[in-house]
């Protein structure tokens, strides 16, 4: 990955970090020098096992559990980062839950536990960074994980109709703030297309099937979106704002 020396000593909360693309996100934020709060819900052993790897290497890491899904708990996440970090240059918004439900049986529980975690958190992460980070003359920088399923159907991949919508609503929230906060804030997003980012490797037959679909010929790796976040965070992108970055090998044309 490339060196940004803009980010050191930068302060940055990342969440869902325990895991997948959130832990790779974690780890290429630390390697550039930056304090990195690991935020989990659930996946606490990730989550330590991440501060470790992150303070093995001679950086600097701090955990944080809350339920996104909890207006309290967004409130108290916000404090706690505030009294450990003192400021917050950082925001990364990876928390998400993926679902493949079809829209006929999609319950209604189900639809308003994806839009809260998906669209409704990010919103209320924004927004808390945002108050943390105008209060401070230096700003801030925010991406939204988003997904190539937010921008356009697509045969073969296909999410629930309350995973997409939701992560078009994360695009479009993105832009809004972005033109709001401007130019104390930079918001953006990253839209990964299929990623190898479950707990255990994907198995060679999906992987071949995906492969198929991508122009690439293959999946992403969590590594490769955390590159485009860590250069969208640095000031070798100071000039760019309410954009998202599609990061799919080529499955979502647009």
């Amino acid at each position: 990955m490339a060196n940004y020396p803009s980010l050191q000593g930068r302060t940055a909360l990342v969440t869902g970090a325990g895991r997948g693309i959130g832990r790779a996100i974690a780890l290429a934020l630390a390697e550039q020098g930056v304090r990195v709060g690991i935020h989990f819900n659930r996946s606490e052993a990730g989550a330590r096992e991440v501060a470790a790897a992150v303070r093995v290497s001679g950086g600097q890491a701090e955990l944080f559990r809350a339920d996104l899904a909890d207006v309290g708990e967004v409130q108290r996440l916000f404090a706690l980062v505030e009294a450990r970090f003192g400021a917050l240059d950082i925001l990364v918004n990876n928390a998400a839950v993926f679902t493949r439900t079809p829209a006929l049986q999609l319950s209604t529980e189900e639809w308003h536990r994806v839009l809260n975690v998906n669209l409704s958190a990010v919103f209320l992460c924004c927004q808390a960074a945002a108050r943390l980070m105008l209060d401070r003359s230096g700003g801030g920088v925010i991406v939204n994980i988003a997904s190539g399923g937010g921008l356009h159907p697509r045969p073969g991949y296909e999410p629930s109709a309350a995973y997409a919508a939701a992560k078009a609503g994360v695009i479009m929230l993105t832009r809004r703030l972005a033109l709001e906060w401007a130019p104390r804030i930079r918001v953006n997003a990253v839209a990964p297309g299929i990623i190898d980012s479950k707990p255990g490797p994907m198995r060679s037959e999906v992987r071949a099937e995906f492969g198929r679909l991508i122009p690439m010929g293959r999946v992403g790796t969590p590594e490769e979106v955390a590159a485009a976040v860590v250069f969208l965070v640095s000031d070798e992108a100071r000039y760019i704002t309410g954009q998202t970055l599609v990061v799919d090998g080529g499955l979502f044309p647009h």
